[in-house]
C-alpha cells in the first residue's frame, strides 16, 4: 500500500495546482451547460409525467404504503421529486465521470508524464475511441446498478458503503485504462489491471466515500425543499467533478508507477 500512499500525496499536491484548477473547468463546464439546459427545459416536464404516471396507476397509494412499512410515512408527498432523483443522479454521475475520462484524462495523462516520469516510454496501447467505449459502457452498467441500492438511502450508512463500492468498480476500470493508454502497452495494461485488482479497487473505494456523499446530500435536501432541486443538483456537479478529477490524478500517479516498475522489473530479469 505504499504506492497507493505516495500517489494519493502527488495528486493531493497537484490537485490544487493553477493547471489543475483550470483543467477542471472543462467538464465541469461540460457538465454544468449539459444539465443546466436539460434541467431548465425538462425538470418540470419530468415531474409533471411522473405526477401523472403515479395518479394514473395508483402509484401514491402503493409507495405510500411502503414507506409506511419502513416507518418513513411522512415522505409520501415527497415521492414524485425523490423518483425523479433516483432518474437523474446516476445520469448525472455518469456524465461528469464522461467528460473527466475524455476531456481531462488525457492531459491529466500527458502532465504527469512529462513532469514526473519523462522518461517512461509510450507504446499508446489505448486510443480515444477506447476511452469513450469503456466509459459509456461502464457508466451505464454504473447507472443499472446504481438504481438498486436506492431503497438503501433509508439507511445513509449503508448506502455510502454500497455506493463506494460501486464507484470503486467503475473508476477503477475506466481511470486504470486512460490512465495507461498511452504509455502502456495493451498486454502492460490488462497485466497491471490484473496485477494491481486490489490497489486499484482500494483507491477507488477511497474516492467512493468521497464521491457517494453529494448524492446523499443532494436527496435530504430536496426533501425539504423541491425549489432546492435544481440549485443542489449544480452544486454535485461541481463536487462530482472535483473529486472525479482528483481520483484521476490518483489513479494517474499510481498507475505510471507501477508502470515504471514492472519495466524495471522486467530489464532486471533478462540474464547479462
Amino acid at each position: 500500500m505504499n504506492g497507493v500512499m505516495t500517489a494519493y500525496r502527488r495528486a493531493l499536491r497537484a490537485q490544487f495546482s493553477r493547471r489543475m484548477l483550470l483543467l477542471s473547468l472543462a467538464p465541469l463546464l461540460l457538465a454544468l451547460a449539459l444539465w443546466g439546459v436539460l434541467m431548465w427545459l425538462g425538470l418540470q416536464p419530468l415531474l409533471d409525467w411522473l405526477q401523472s404516471m403515479f395518479a394514473e396507476y395508483g402509484g401514491f397509494e402503493t409507495s405510500g404504503s411502503m414507506l409506511e412499512l419502513v416507518g418513513l410515512g411522512m415522505l409520501k408527498v415527497m415521492v414524485v421529486p425523490l423518483v425523479a432523483i433516483v432518474l437523474l443522479l446516476p445520469l448525472m454521475i455518469g456524465s461528469v465521470l464522461l467528460f473527466v475520462g475524455v476531456v481531462a484524462m488525457p492531459a491529466i495523462e500527458a502532465h504527469v508524464g512529462r513532469r514526473q516520469f519523462p522518461l517512461l516510454a509510450k507504446k499508446e496501447g489505448g486510443s480515444f475511441l477506447g476511452s469513450v467505449a469503456i466509459n459509456i459502457g461502464s457508466v451505464a452498467v454504473f447507472a443499472v446498478l446504481w438504481l438498486f441500492t436506492v431503497p438503501l438511502y433509508a439507511v445513509p450508512p449503508l448506502a455510502w458503503l454500497v455506493q463506494a463500492g460501486l464507484w470503486a468498480w467503475v473508476t477503477s476500470r475506466v481511470m486504470s485504462y486512460d490512465a495507461l493508454a498511452a504509455h502502456a502497452s495493451t498486454g502492460e495494461r490488462q497485466a497491471l489491471v490484473r496485477e494491481r485488482r486490489s490497489a486499484l479497487l482500494v483507491i477507488g473505494f477511497a474516492s467512493g466515500l468521497a464521491g457517494a456523499l453529494p448524492g446523499i446530500v443532494w436527496m435530504g435536501g430536496a426533501l425539504l425543499s423541491v425549489l432546492l432541486f435544481p440549485v443542489l443538483a449544480l452544486v454535485s456537479l461541481w463536487l462530482y467533478t472535483m473529486i472525479f478529477l482528483f481520483a484521476g490524478l490518483w489513479f494517474q500517479y499510481y498507475c505510471l508507477q507501477a508502470l515504471e516498475d514492472a519495466r524495471a522489473d522486467d530489464v532486471a530479469k533478462v540474464p547479462h
